[in-house]
């Protein structure tokens, strides 16, 4: 685990390189979609904390043209409080998550992957696991496939920003927003998307000098943190100010924060 490129931020913690062996386990091939976790919801009824806070973060760029704003982020005025804005209306009242089904669903909390995931026999992985699976049998790459961002031909093997952030998105990889799932080709794990797109909840809580005292065996975070772990980066991530799209890249957010940007997917025991 770690960047051996010496590319991260030093406030994140990611630079110490390290051993580590996690058990057999299973991963989603994908984040979990909008639909699938309307199905969770038609089970269980589920409130999501967007839902009870009623509003969240979206993108100023994404927001519906009927969306009712609270503010903006102060230090980031391109995230908007919009008013209505869920799972189920990821750009505020007005949007519908039958428009984009195969997409990640977004504006779900911590506590909101943990509860579908326990609905679905399954939990969060690891930041341990998430690595392990990003990298795709790989030690060492910048990448799920490799160490430069495009491919060999000057395709785009990721949904990130292209162009000048935060006003202008070329789209150049084929999208402005989020992407369906399996847009992209997978890495040897047969995992899609773990870079871009969303970024991903994780089991553990998120404390910078963590690396320093991790276990080498299967670690399950630090008892206490900044936060919950969050991993892959998303369609917002631009080199001129967050790469953290790289494999070994690590951050974190407040448990029941959410945001257009935000998913999860979910691991299981190998007999899960």
């Amino acid at each position: 685990m770690g960047d051996p490129f010496g590319e991260g931020f030093p406030t994140d913690g990611e630079h110490l390189l390290h051993d580590v062996t996690v058990s057999p386990f299973r991963m989603d091939t994908t984040t979990v979609t909008a639909e699938q976790f309307a199905a969770f919801v038609a089970d269980t009824g589920h409130r999501t904390d967007a839902e009870t806070y009623g509003s969240s973060a979206v993108f100023h760029l994404h927001k519906h043209p009927s969306a009712v704003v609270r503010g903006a982020a102060p230090r980031a005025t391109w995230w908007l409080d919009v008013v209505g804005a869920d799972w189920a209306h990821p750009a505020g009242p007005g949007s519908n998550w039958q428009d984009t089904p195969d997409h990640p669903v977004v504006h779900v909390s911590h506590d909101d992957a943990r509860a579908y995931a326990r609905w679905a026999g399954r939990r969060l992985p690891t930041e341990a696991e998430w690595e392990y699976g990003a990298r795709g049998g790989h030690a060492g790459r910048r990448f799920p496939w490799g160490d430069d961002l495009l491919g060999p031909s000057g395709e785009h093997l990721c949904n990130i920003w292209q162009g000048q952030f935060p006003t202008h998105d070329t789209a150049e990889d084929g999208y402005t927003g989020t992407c369906p799932v399996r847009s992209y080709p997978p890495n040897d794990f047969a995992l899609y998307e773990m870079s871009g797109n969303v970024w991903e909840w994780c089991a553990d809580w998120f404390l910078p000098r963590y690396y320093t005292s991790s276990p080498g065996n299967d670690p399950q975070g630090p008892t206490i943190g900044r936060g919950r772990v969050t991993r892959g980066g998303s369609f917002l991530c631009h080199d001129s100010y967050c790469t953290r799209y790289r494999v070994a890249a690590r951050t974190g957010n407040s448990p029941d924060s959410s945001s257009s940007n935000c998913g999860f997917r979910t691991a299981a025991l190998p007999t899960a």
